[in-house]
C-alpha cells in the first residue's frame, strides 16, 4: 500500500470553530473543484437525522462497530465530540484510495483531529477558517452572534460550543493558512486559489 508521503493526491485539512461556516464553504469548494477534489465522509456513532443517508452525510456505525474498527487501526483520527458519548472519525478507507488515484481529499475536522491527521500526512494543506475582528473579544462576539442566529442550539449547547471555539481559535497559528470567512463566495475563491498554488490542477 502506498505510504502517506508518496500519494498522487493531496490531503486538505479544513478546521474552524462552530458557527464559522465550514460546511457551507466546503460544499462550495467541492461544487467548484470536483471531480479533482472530494470530501471525506466521516464515520459516527450518532443516529441519522431525518433525511441523512448512510455513506453520504456520514458512515453511521454502531458503537460496537466503531470501537472494533478503532481497535483495528482503521481510523486516521477519531474522538468523542462535545462529551455526549458520540464518536466521530475519519476512516483510512475514505482517504487512501482517492489519494492513490490522484484525487485531492478534504477533511473537515477539528483541531485535535487535524493534529493526528498531520502526523500521518505531514504534507497536508492545512486551512483554518475564522471570523473577522481586531481582538479575541470581537471574534468571540461574532461567533456567538452567528451561533445564536442559527436558532438550532440550546443555551447550554451554545455556551459549550463557544468554550470549544475559544480553544480551537487559540490553535489557528498551527495551520499554514488562516482564512477569514466574512463572505461566502470570496472565501471559497480564496481557498480555491490557495489549493491551486499548492498544486491542484483545475
Amino acid at each position: 500500500m502506498p505510504t502517506a508521503t508518496d500519494q498522487a493526491g493531496r490531503l486538505v485539512i479544513i478546521s474552524g470553530p462552530s458557527g464559522v461556516g465550514k460546511s457551507t464553504i466546503v460544499s462550495g469548494l467541492i461544487e467548484r473543484l470536483a471531480p479533482k477534489i472530494r470530501l471525506s465522509v466521516s464515520a459516527t456513532t450518532r443516529d441519522p437525522r431525518p433525511g441523512e443517508v448512510d455513506g453520504q452525510q456520514y458512515h453511521f456505525l454502531s458503537p460496537q462497530d466503531f470501537a472494533a474498527r478503532r481497535e483495528a487501526g482503521d481510523f486516521l483520527e477519531c474522538m468523542e465530540v462535545f462529551g455526549r458519548g458520540h464518536w466521530y472519525g475519519t476512516l483510512f478507507d475514505e482517504v487512501r484510495p482517492s489519494l492513490a488515484a490522484g484525487q485531492w481529499v478534504i477533511l473537515e475536522i477539528d483541531v485535535d483531529g487535524a493534529r493526528k491527521a498531520r502526523e500521518q500526512f505531514p504534507q497536508a494543506v492545512t486551512i483554518f477558517l475564522t471570523v473577522g475582528g481586531n481582538s479575541v473579544e470581537e471574534r468571540d462576539q461574532e461567533l456567538e452572534r452567528r451561533l445564536r442566529s442559527r436558532k438550532t442550539d440550546s443555551e447550554e449547547a451554545i455556551l459549550r460550543r463557544l468554550e470549544v471555539a475559544r480553544r480551537e481559535m487559540a490553535q489557528a497559528h498551527t495551520y499554514k493558512y488562516q482564512v477569514v470567512n466574512d463572505q461566502i463566495e470570496p472565501t471559497i475563491q480564496q481557498i480555491a486559489n490557495i489549493l491551486t498554488q499548492e498544486g491542484l490542477e483545475v
